[in-house]
């Protein structure tokens, strides 16, 4: 038996579509995140995100085939000057969305998609700065995995 990807292990597509939106939900509401997106989240912003996250952990390259791959996130998130307390409040919220989606609550899998949230906004917080000279161009989508420690199977 073979261990699940992390977007298998969450339900696929539709569990990520969930997440992507309790989160712009969430974030709509929030008056730190909210300026980020002036007029709410479009619902292709919300498609493309969920592709990036699906593909991220672990499923089809559909942001890449279709959306550009790591280049073009990355050019979503040049100069934004993101903070650290709006990283911050990016990462929690984004859990507190997965709880809301019903994603799985396990601590092997929430430790992979926590591991995954603080790697991500880490480095959209550095590659949004105006100053940032060392940003890695180009490079592949992250495939995110389960670290050390797989789903337990009993």
């Amino acid at each position: 038996m073979s261990t699940p990807t992390l977007f298998e292990w969450a339900g696929g597509a539709p569990a990520y579509r969930r997440l992507i939106d309790c989160f712009y939900d969430r974030v709509e509401a929030d008056e730190e995140l909210s300026p980020f997106f002036p007029g709410g989240v479009s619902e292709q912003h919300r498609a493309h995100v969920a592709a990036w996250w699906g593909e991220v952990m672990g499923g089809p390259a559909d942001y890449t085939e279709q959306h550009g791959g790591y280049e073009r996130m990355l050019a979503h998130h040049r100069r934004l000057g993101i903070t650290a307390a709006q990283r911050l409040r990016f990462a929690t919220t984004m859990s507190l969305a997965a709880d809301d989606a019903g994603l799985p609550s396990d601590p092997e899998f929430r430790a992979a998609f926590v591991g995954y949230v603080e790697w991500g906004t880490r480095l959209a917080m550095h590659n949004s700065a105006e100053d940032a000279s060392d940003v890695v161009e180009q490079a592949p989508v992250p495939r995110w995995g389960w670290g050390v420690a797989p789903p337990y199977q009993p």
